[in-house]
């Protein structure tokens, strides 16, 4: 048995670099005093005998004395390891490698000869066995790490993630040259890049197009990953990116026709009337996007078994806010629904790639979130592949004055993702990036960065001049080859293509294009004006009537089954107690209350085979603990979902307490609801206040995705709403944002007042999934009110009739000549209001009230009719507790007074104008919350009054 084969079997063999050095130390000690090293440490000198690198020290004649010699090369090495991206070649636009303190043996105490000295095994643990010494292994080490691809592992603390890692770089693994042939289709699709780009440069002067031109090598890159995916069972890719190479990934990765392409720019208008954005884009939607903006899908077929369809996520010019959604798309595409309990999940079922601008990455904070919900139970998507397509600017600001990090990439450090730096104009490297981060996905289902490094070489959007902000930078772009240029310079030089090869190729693909273009150019002699196209008239229609009740006797069974748990689950005795008393509730004289109706509503939607997913902060329990739809073991800690269990069930349910996150957590959601559309969606605000943390989500995605991509969604939002003098963030759910986004049908907006409504609003909307009128739906959800008997609701009204708009409160205007006052109000306060009302001696035959149950779209055929009842109403008000400015007021007026009858007022009683939604003082809340009721009730000038105490 040869030397070193034997050390190799020493059981020392496991300790390599910092660890070994630290052993080696440690034994020096040992032989000095073996009382001052660690009892278990002892015992292994012991047992084993010295570390390696002693037993080679004397072999190779150094003396143990000069075991910091040793020590030193080693530390050397691993520095080199950690450290060599500094000095990397990674920078297309500085050509040489830097220089840096930490590669030069002398600072350590070394020369070349003490590096000769020692065995390569001592400083580099299975070093490939054409290295003969520690010189040679120090070498090679620093050719590995500081090529045009280098690596940051150092912050991953999970062993056998790191090890695989530097396996893989120092093994070769990772650097594999290509074929001639696969050169060959490397080249050309580097030509059809670039070519597209220069194309589009000259025959469309002066309009945006956020050109690829400096990252180019990012279209090959996407093929190779997909390729793989794809043949290791992939079915489906998810892409998510900003503008800059959108057009031509579109064409190139999602195979979007040249000619549509060309045609989305010469149907552009006139770029000074629209100068934010430029060229209107063809799409699904009615009204439509800029084509920088739009996504597409694609069937990919690699072969017989390799199938594929690739996604690219619609995406806003808020660059990053896609990024959860396209999370949520790959989740959807992994998960089984079609069964009861958990939601099945394959992650080799889907994956997503996250192209990132350098300048967005560390700056928009959904970036952070989003990386958050990698490892988390209810978000993870096993692993996603991230690429940042580094300008090295963002528009005309240097990465000095956008980031306080050294890398784009930094920010990735905190959640132990890889990082590997890689120089865009070597294309063979950008692939070899691309393939180490797939198989690192595939092995260890986590996330992987690739820095590529690259420049723009244009403007932020072709129509700037950059060298006005960066005059140095860009002459320096204006001489800088094309990364294909290069490419096929190398090849004819090395003699793998013949000389000229590259420049016909160019000439080659122009002329495609070329002829692309006559087409589109005599079809926009030929044609019409663009039309402007309308919302479907399954929208402008609006939801039909549906039957959305459910016999008695099946919601006592299911009720019954929410109850049936596992033997000895030991349930909390307070929480024991309050799901006992769901039992009564369905019995004749009982009250179902919030959290039991929404519980029916889910088993009832499960029970007729769509599936439901709801997430938020806290909901498992519910903020406000009415929900306890998971339930806990006092003795185990194990959990039960009822939900999960139900033998009525045909369908998934999944429920998970979110992370403390809001942007990052509705974009997933809506992203999930867009893949799975067949799914109830549900996001949970733990209060209504927080939503806006994600109102990016609401204004760009959920509120105008059809109407800008065709992009449907029938996703609900729960969001806690009422006022009981908690404060500003524990009051509003900002209503009055959901209204100004309100047109066209978009999404319905309620605020209801009981359990019932709330049952068969949720029953709705799960009907409407997958049909042409399915829309988002907002509700304000309440808190004070859950417990409240007034909410609470009958059993007869979940077994008869549908979800109602407009609710007249019960016992009021019934002699409708006496009615002179008509208020209408939405909410907590309409329950305040019948409290009051109840409580009255007063003669209130002068008054009728209504309960406005769905603010948008707005009732106003069924409003209409029951002012028609009223032929001495004198006034109409308007009620509500949130400030005149926000609430529904605004948005409700306007409607009021177009179906008042003539010369009846329309008034308003609530709080003032403010700039806070809600007082903090809660005495002074329940003053002013005691004058708006009894304003109410109150005669105006305008009402007669006809009280007096009732008899």
């Amino acid at each position: 048995m040869n030397t070193k084969q034997s050390r190799m079997e020493h059981p020392w063999q496991e300790f390599y670099g910092p660890n070994l050095g630290y052993a080696i130390e440690l034994y020096e000690k040992f032989q000095e005093d073996p009382e001052s090293v660690d009892p278990d440490l002892r015992e292994k000198f012991e047992q084993w005998g010295p570390p390696p690198s002693s037993n080679e020290a004397v072999e190779s004649n150094v003396q143990p004395g000069n075991l910091k010699k040793v020590i030193a090369a080693v530390k050397l090495a691993d520095d080199i390891r950690t450290y060599g991206h500094l000095a990397a070649a990674i920078n297309p636009l500085k050509e040489e490698k830097s220089t840096h303190d930490f590669m030069n043996p002398a600072k350590y105490g070394l020369s070349n000869d003490d590096l000769k000295a020692i065995p390569a095994e001592v400083i580099w643990n299975n070093a490939p066995s054409d290295i003969n010494d520690g010189f040679e292994a120090i070498q090679r080490l620093e050719d590995l790490y500081t090529r045009s691809l280098s690596y940051e592992f150092s912050h991953v603390h999970n062993d056998e993630e790191r090890k695989w890692l530097d396996q893989m770089v120092e093994g070769g693994s990772v650097t594999d040259s290509l074929d001639k042939k696969n050169q060959e289709v490397l080249l050309r699709r580097l030509t059809e890049v670039e070519g597209f780009e220069k194309f589009l440069h000259k025959t469309f002067v002066g309009q945006k197009r956020f050109s690829i031109e400096g990252v180019d090598s990012m279209v090959p890159m996407l093929d190779e990953v997909i390729k793989d995916g794809a043949s290791d069972g992939a079915r489906n890719v998810m892409i998510g990116m900003a503008h800059r190479g959108r057009l031509n990934v579109l064409a190139h990765v999602l195979n979007k026709p040249y000619e549509k392409i060309f045609a989305e720019f010469h149907q552009a208008p006139n770029k000074e009337l629209v100068p934010s954005e430029g060229s209107m884009g063809i799409n699904y939607g009615w009204t439509g996007d800029v084509k920088y903006h739009m996504g597409a899908d694609r069937k990919f077929e690699g072969s017989e078994t390799a199938e594929a369809t690739i996604t690219l996520a619609n995406n806003p010019s808020h660059l990053e806010f896609v990024d959860p959604v396209v999370e949520g798309y790959a989740r959807a595409a992994q998960e089984t629904r079609d069964e009861k309990g958990e939601p099945t999940q394959d992650i080799r079922k889907a994956f997503a790639i996250l192209i990132h601008g350098d300048a967005a990455f560390p700056g928009e904070g959904v970036v952070a979130e989003t990386l958050n919900l990698s490892q988390l139970r209810g978000y993870h998507t096993g692993g996603t592949i991230h690429i940042i397509a580094n300008n090295q600017l963002g528009f005309t600001t240097e990465s000095t004055d956008s980031r306080s990090t050294r890398y784009a990439s930094d920010l990735a450090k905190g959640f132990e993702i890889p990082i590997v730096h890689v120089n865009a104009d070597d294309p063979e490297a950008c692939l070899a990036a691309m393939h180490l981060a797939y198989q690192y996905r595939m092995k260890f289902n986590k996330d992987f960065l690739i820095d590529l490094i690259g420049y723009r070489r244009f403007g932020h959007n072709e129509m700037d001049d950059p060298a006005v902000t960066q005059p140095h930078l860009y002459e320096n772009i204006k001489n800088h080859p094309t990364v294909r240029a290069r490419y096929a310079s190398y090849l004819e030089e090395k003699g793998i293509l013949d000389s000229g090869y590259g420049e016909k190729l160019d000439e080659e693909i122009l002329q495609e294009l070329q002829e692309d273009y006559n087409k589109v150019a005599k079809d926009k002699e030929e044609g019409g004006e663009v039309q402007e196209l309308q919302p479907p008239k399954e929208i402008v229609k609006g939801i039909p009537s549906i039957d959305t009740s459910v016999p008695l006797e099946t919601l006592k069974k299911i009720n019954n089954d929410l109850l049936t748990r596992p033997d000895h689950f030991n349930v909390y005795p307070k929480l024991e107690r309050i799901l006992k008393r769901r039992l009564d509730m369905l019995e004749e004289g009982g009250k179902v209350d919030w959290a039991l109706g929404e519980t029916l509503s889910f088993a009832t939607i499960l029970s007729e085979g769509t599936p439901i997913r709801i997430t938020g902060q806290d909901s498992q329990r519910g903020t406000f603990a009415q929900r306890h739809l998971v339930l806990h073991d006092k003795e185990t800690g194990e959990t039960f979902c009822p939900l999960h269990e139900l033998p009525e069930s045909k369908a998934s349910f999944a429920i998970h307490n979110s992370p403390l996150s809001e942007a990052s957590v509705v974009g997933f959601e809506y992203g999930y609801n867009v893949f799975a559309p067949e799914s109830l969606v549900i996001w949970e605000a733990q209060y209504g206040d927080f939503a806006n943390a994600a109102q990016v989500i609401f204004d760009q995605f959920v509120s105008a995705g059809r109407a800008k991509w065709g992009q449907k969604s029938g996703m609900v939002m729960l969001l806690p709403h009422g006022y009981e003098g908690q404060g500003p963030e524990h009051s509003s759910g900002r209503v009055e944002r959901f209204l100004t986004l309100a047109a066209e049908n978009n999404w319905t907006v309620a605020n209801l007042t009981s359990a019932a409504q709330y049952f068969h609003i949720l029953r709705r909307q799960a009907a409407i999934l997958g049909e042409q009128e399915v829309r988002p739906l907002v509700i304000m959800t309440p808190k004070s009110l859950l417990r409240n008997q007034r909410t609470s609701s009958p059993g007869f009204e979940f077994s008869q009739g549908q979800f109602l708009s407009v609710i007249e409160q019960e016992g009021m205007g019934e002699k409708k000549d006496k009615v002179e006052r008509i208020v209408l109000s939405t909410g907590k306060v309409a329950v305040d209001l019948a409290a009051e009302i109840d409580s009255s001696e007063e003669n209130l035959d002068w008054l009728h009230v209504l309960r406005v149950e769905q603010l948008y779209p707005f009732p106003e055929e069924e409003i209409k009719k029951i002012f028609e009842r009223y032929s001495n109403v004198k006034e109409i008000v308007w009620l509500q507790e949130e400030p005149k400015n926000m609430g529904s007021w605004n948005y409700i007026s306007p409607r009021l007074r177009e179906i008042a009858p003539e010369g009846v007022a329309v008034d308003y009683i609530g709080r003032p104008d403010r700039s806070s939604p809600a007082g903090g003082e809660p005495n002074i809340h329940k003053k002013d919350q005691e004058r708006i009721i009894q304003e109410v009730l109150e005669p105006s000038k305008t009402v007669s009054h006809q009280g007096g105490k009732s008899s």
